[in-house]
């Protein structure tokens, strides 16, 4: 009898384990998700215009005409 209910102890403690181990599995997935998904969602930066004056000011000086002086 007590072999029977050591067995049925661990029967139960086995199927208690394996809950809990597809519980964490789920939880430490689920966070994964969340951690990735500002990566991805972020808005697009918005430009400052003197960044593009300057980027066209470089343009010009090392353009195409600048390779045939």
């Amino acid at each position: 009898m007590v072999t029977i209910a050591h067995f049925l102890g661990l029967a139960i403690l086995t199927v208690f384990a394996a809950a809990a181990a597809v519980a964490l599995d789920w939880l430490f997935l689920e966070a994964a998700f969340r951690l990735m998904r500002p990566a991805t969602a972020k808005p697009a930066a918005t430009f400052r215009s003197e960044l593009v004056y300057g980027t066209r000011r470089l343009a010009r000086h090392f353009g195409s005409a600048a390779v045939h002086r």
